[in-house]
């Protein structure tokens, strides 16, 4: 009784503000404003207020509540862990499934070399053709190496 009653008032306060908003030339304005006003005053005649008020106040319901918390941390752990997992486990072949990069496997060879820093691609292309040979496979990852040495991985 005493939800309805608020939710009234918040209403009719809404309504009011929205009047004054027209009143000074601001019809969009004053007719979004009636808009949330009248979201309260639905809420209580479809009977979503009384049943979350009924909710509120019910130990069964915030025992449900408790029971999916539970499960939801259940799962936010159970992925933590499987995120942390590193190598091959029982699992056998899932971390291949999801994508991810085991330790000690390698990228396959690169068809071009990477750009240095300061270094256009017009400029490499016409480089190597003057010099004629290609970079040995080692060079082909010494900036990516070298980025990743700068970020400590």
């Amino acid at each position: 009784m005493i939800a309805e009653t608020v939710c009234s008032a918040v209403s009719a306060a809404g309504l009011g503000i929205a009047v004054v908003t027209a009143y000074r030339r601001r019809f969009l304005a004053a007719a979004r404003i009636a808009a949330y006003s009248l979201v309260p005053v639905g809420l209580v005649m479809t009977g979503v207020v009384g049943w979350l008020s009924d909710t509120a106040l019910s130990p069964t319901a915030w025992a449900g509540f408790g029971v999916l918390a539970g499960a939801w941390l259940l799962f936010a752990t159970t992925r933590a862990v499987e995120r942390r997992r590193t190598g091959a486990g029982a699992d056998g072949g899932a971390a291949a499934d999801t994508g991810s990069i085991r330790p000690g496997t390698t990228a396959p060879a690169s068809s071009t070399p990477a750009l240095r820093q300061g270094q256009r691609k017009g400029q490499a292309q016409g480089r190597e053709q003057s010099q004629g040979k290609r970079p040995a496979s080692g060079d082909d990852f010494s900036d990516i190496e070298a980025i990743l040495k700068k970020h400590g991985i």
